[in-house]
């Protein structure tokens, strides 16, 4: 992400997330964020497949200049090829001390 999205993204969401498009309808900010293919902290030694995404989840965030404001968040899952195991990045989407936006 660039220096700008560093300011606007609690700091997981830069390091763990591409923003891949950002929209503007009807007064509301819409970002979509997709998680890079980097591997889940306990799994670094194991050889992982990447099998795409888990369900959008979308989380409201505070206004910006007086619109709403959205992150669609595609988060990735893996299959650990030594055990045949599903697994995903256990995320905690709200900054602390960010508030509690809503996930729908």
């Amino acid at each position: 992400m660039s220096a700008q999205e560093e300011l606007l993204f609690p700091k997981e969401m830069v390091e763990y997330f591409d923003l891949t498009k950002v929209e503007e309808v009807d007064g509301t900010f819409n970002f979509h964020l997709e998680e890079l293919n980097l591997a889940p902290a306990g799994y670094l030694q194991e050889q992982l497949e990447s099998k795409g995404f888990l369900p959008e989840i979308r989380v409201q965030d505070f206004p910006i200049r007086g619109k709403k404001v959205y992150f669609h968040i595609l988060r990735r899952r893996w299959r650990v090829i030594s055990s045949d195991e599903t697994i995903s990045r256990d995320w905690d989407l709200v900054a602390k001390g960010s508030g509690t936006p809503s996930y729908e």
